[in-house]
């Protein structure tokens, strides 16, 4: 289930045992923690809720814990945090986790302990037994994979209650300049309030003002004033991005990531896939699918194939020689340029 859908059950009443919390949207992670310690009062919550990172303990003490009674209370609340075991990632800790601990556990959850998993991963390794048994007793609910209507409707949501309202253009704008990142954008919220607490309303210049812009924005500006020959414009952006402290070879890097993705988009969009379709399948945010499938519309394959490989060279000169990564963005610019006009002469 979705945040939503367990809000709406939760609000009902209605409390499972295990929850497994999947994704990586730091917002709805502390709203969902925030709703399960409610269930605590005030006054039990130092004795009834247990807080444990995988990285650092051993899963063994979250269970033990589980098992325990509640402390003059009718519930205890264990939070599992970092769960690396459930994925194929390699974490460097002295911990030694026992599997068979927590499984013995899912098997038969105590009834008065709700066990609430935080996985902030894009996905689990489904392979292990520990994943499968987890999934097979836990209420799962996926806070990483939002829709561009869901991700808005939490932020107008949340500026409705604080008194406040969004333009549409302003709404857009907000999507556009965090590239459509949810923990993003509500972190820009308190600032544009303040901004406009004497209209109440939100509009497009004070988020033109205010909001500061993802890496990933600039690079899909620079890789559309590339796209559209722009030297001048491409070069100021370029010093932009240096002069807020990015590294030239992790720009070239995120440049050749990006046009990577315009190039499976289009190929695979030729093979009938539709934008959920393509998220899905690349693993990308849904926002930057839906930006970059503005994008190739405008262009044809043999530029974003030339640029793709232009960039790639350029990584290499950078690594291999001593020349100015300003100068060798320049050439790769100019280059490409030269190489598009003869294209299309």
């Amino acid at each position: 289930m979705d945040f939503s859908q367990f809000k709406k059950q939760f609000d009902k009443g209605h409390v499972d045992p295990v929850y497994l919390i999947l994704g990586d949207q730091a917002y709805l992670a502390q709203q969902v923690k925030d709703i399960f310690i409610d269930l605590i009062p005030d006054t039990e919550r130092s004795m009834n809720i247990g807080s444990y990172d995988m990285e650092d303990v051993s899963v063994s003490a979250a269970v033990e814990d589980a098992i325990s009674v509640p402390f003059f209370g009718e519930r205890r609340l264990v939070i599992i945090n970092r769960p690396y075991f459930l994925t194929g990632k390699k974490v460097k800790t002295k911990v030694e986790q026992n599997m068979d601990d927590f499984e013995g556990y899912l098997k038969h959850p105590e009834e008065s302990t709700v066990m609430v998993i935080f996985a902030p991963y894009e996905k689990l390794d489904s392979r292990k037994k520990i994943t499968k048994s987890l999934k097979k007793a836990a209420t799962t609910i996926e806070i990483g994979k939002l829709r561009e209507s869901e991700i808005k409707k939490l932020v107008v949501n949340q500026i409705n209650t604080k008194g406040f309202q969004i333009n549409d253009d302003a709404l857009d704008r907000m999507m556009q300049l965090t590239g459509g990142k949810l923990t993003t954008m509500m972190g820009e919220l308190p600032k544009l309030c303040l901004y406009n607490n004497d209209t109440k309303v939100i509009d497009i210049d004070s988020v033109n003002g205010l909001v500061s812009r993802s890496m990933e924005q600039n690079v899909f500006d620079l890789v559309n004033t590339v796209l559209r020959k722009n030297a001048k414009e491409s070069m100021d952006i370029y010093h932009r991005l240096i002069l807020e402290n990015d590294e030239p070879i992790r720009i070239n890097a995120v440049l050749i990531q990006q046009f990577r993705l315009l190039l499976q988009v289009m190929i695979l969009q030729k093979h009938g896939y539709s934008q959920g379709n393509l998220a899905s399948a690349l693993k990308v945010h849904p926002y930057r699918v839906k930006l970059a499938m503005q994008t190739v519309r405008k262009f044809n394959y043999d530029q974003l194939r030339d640029a793709y490989i232009g960039l790639i060279e350029t990584e290499k000169e950078m690594k291999s020689t001593s020349r100015s990564p300003e100068l060798l963005f320049e050439l790769f610019v100019l280059r490409f340029m030269k190489k598009s006009a003869k294209t299309s002469g």
